[in-house]
């Protein structure tokens, strides 16, 4: 079957459009929390109202809403709608994240991957095993060319690949807005070179093995092994 590329580049444009849509929807319910318009522990207003109130689609809303809601903003309730939670005027969680000690990170980074790991052991796919030995071997050859950089890119894609392999969409969302931490974590350990990516690459291994050989007890060993010595 053909497919003008014409049609495709719309497609593209409009994809792009929804997003930029939401992310001007979401910045206008916050500078109307920070206005009091919407206040503190108060339901905000239906889906139709904002979309009247923004001049938008249902989607850019929805999109909206969802990304405010992970950053704390809101939150949702089913059947009851959505509130502005009490923190909304704070810090955003981004930027909490990245103030965050080391430990503090590290301690809800373990509790994700840990969780993750155990899922990915029942649920991965050959693609997904693929996909992790791949970036394995991306580790290894940026350990042995000593690039700090393409350590740091290859150990969280193999992380972020395990959870993908968990098969729950809500935790590996979770857990791909927690990278930006995580690689700000590594970033502060500048004076390490790579020598913690080398220590620990045989765990790895060991974990990517664990997976891929549904032993579930060893991997969550393994895994809890890599996170408590800050690997």
């Amino acid at each position: 079957m053909f497919i003008h590329t014409s049609y495709v580049c719309i497609v593209i444009d409009c994809n792009m459009a929804k997003e930029k849509l939401s992310e001007m929807v979401a910045e206008r319910i916050k500078k109307d929390i920070a206005a009091k318009k919407y206040k503190t522990g108060e339901k905000i207003p239906a889906e139709p109202e904002l979309m009247e109130a923004y001049q938008v689609g249902r989607s850019s809303v929805r999109e909206a809403i969802k990304s405010l809601a992970m950053a704390g903003v809101l939150r949702v309730q089913q059947g009851n709608g959505t509130f502005v939670n009490e923190q909304a005027t704070a810090q955003p969680l981004d930027q909490r994240l990245h103030n965050a000690d080391f430990d503090e990170i590290n301690a809800v980074r373990m509790l994700l991957e840990t969780e993750l790991v155990k899922l990915a052991v029942d649920h991965h796919t050959q693609a997904d095993l693929d996909a992790m030995h791949q970036h394995l071997t991306d580790r290894r050859h940026a350990i042995e060319t000593e690039n700090k950089q393409a350590c740091t890119n290859a150990d969280i894609a193999f992380h972020t690949a395990i959870a993908t392999a968990s098969r729950n969409k809500v935790l590996a969302d979770l857990y791909d807005y927690f990278t930006l931490s995580i690689r700000s974590l590594f970033s502060k350990r500048e004076q390490q070179g790579i020598a913690h990516f080398a220590m620990s690459h045989y765990l790895h291994d060991a974990l990517f093995d664990a997976i891929r050989g549904k032993k579930k007890k060893e991997a969550l060993k393994i895994i809890q092994q890599i996170l408590s010595n800050n690997y």
